[in-house]
């Protein structure tokens, strides 16, 4: 599938956004990516509220070969072919293949804010170290010259 091939299929469902990604294309909206078009075929995000539907039409996970196993992503699966005919059907499964995947970002959140525990850290080190650094037993010994940027 070609990128233009892909606007159009999307056109219905409002505007995307293809960039991509692996042998294909990833497809988002909003900033969340919600599909994957890959040399196997379209792929929709899923999740236990939509799983059951993909199932009911016997779509397959989304599965691939590793030189040692097969891995089965279960958060994508594939869309079944005769949503490729009926734009109007295909946009609903994308709504609710956006709606997968921003349930999904949400459950992502809490990582984020370990990072910002780690920067706000490194950032009490530095004020500490100043605080070490200007003390009057430091007075007269060479210090390190700060690092320049762009090295």
């Amino acid at each position: 599938m070609d990128r233009d091939f892909l606007i159009d299929l999307f056109s219905d469902f409002g505007p995307v956004t293809i960039r991509p990604m692996f042998s294909g294309f990833g497809i988002s909206a909003d900033g969340v990516n919600f599909a994957l078009s890959l040399r196997a075929g379209l792929y929709f995000r899923a999740d236990e509220a939509t799983i059951p539907r993909f199932e009911a039409e016997g779509s397959k996970p989304f599965q691939y070969q590793t030189s040692k196993r097969s891995v089965t992503v279960a958060s994508y699966w594939q869309l079944p072919a005769r949503l490729f005919d009926d734009m109007e059907e295909l946009s609903e499964w994308a709504r609710a293949a956006l709606g997968a995947a921003q349930r999904a970002a949400l459950k992502k959140r809490p990582k984020a804010r370990k990072t910002l525990q780690i920067a706000e850290g490194a950032v009490e080190n530095i004020l500490i170290m100043r605080m070490v650094l200007s003390h009057p037993c430091w007075e007269g010994r060479p210090r390190i010259p700060p690092r320049r940027s762009g090295r």
